[in-house]
């Protein structure tokens, strides 16, 4: 993982900067990190070659958060927030948001869209499409991915308009609402601040 300054504001192309965050929040919202991204976090630069960068502050925030805590600690916050028997206490699956309930017609709407990309799911992944690590990793495909017919601009926009828009938004405020979350209160301040910009960048190309 290369996230250093350069992602923030660019001497690196800007797609690949792209690619590597939504590639940096799927590994985060999947699972509590290992000890090599941990590590990566901890020692990234913080500070932007281009002063005021979008995503400077959030970044500078979630990069503080995984110096102050162990991973152990990060590790427990994650199982709090998103783990255990029965109801967590915050979901990070879609349909949660968009339904009210899992495994509901927004599943099923994005299971189509997948499919239409030419995509299928990983066995080794245990949880839903619609887990936000999910459609991190499908928007990181569209936008790195080698086949231009599925990897493209428009691409990017539809599935992000459709799958990612729609509800990460409450989600990210589901996390910063939750008293127990320290680290993944910056990650979500973060997200937020990615989601943002690409929805600003989508509405351009309109």
């Amino acid at each position: 993982m290369t996230m250093q300054a350069q992602l923030l504001a660019s001497t690196l192309d800007e797609e690949t900067a792209r690619a590597e965050v939504y590639g940096l929040l799927a590994a985060l919202y999947y699972a509590a990190p290992s000890a090599e991204l941990l590590e990566n976090l901890r020692v990234a630069v913080t500070q932007a070659p281009v002063a005021g960068a979008l995503l400077e502050s959030s970044w500078a925030e979630l990069v503080a958060a995984a110096r102050e805590q162990t991973a152990d600690q990060i590790r427990r916050e994650y199982d709090t927030l998103f783990g255990g028997v029965g109801k967590p206490e915050v979901y990070l699956f879609g349909s949660h948001y968009l339904s009210g309930f899992l495994n509901e017609k927004p599943l099923a709407a994005l299971r189509s869209d997948i499919a239409a990309l030419g995509l299928t799911r990983d066995a080794a992944m245990s949880e839903t499409e619609d887990h936000v690590a999910y459609g991190c990793e499908v928007m990181r495909y569209l936008i790195a991915g080698d086949d231009v017919e599925v990897a493209n601009l428009t691409r990017q926009r539809d599935f992000f308009a459709r799958h990612v828009q729609p509800w990460v938004p409450a989600m990210c405020q589901a996390i910063t609402g939750q008293p127990k979350a320290r680290f993944y209160r910056s990650l979500a301040d973060f997200t937020q601040a990615f989601v943002n910009i690409e929805s600003q960048g989508f509405d351009m190309l309109d």
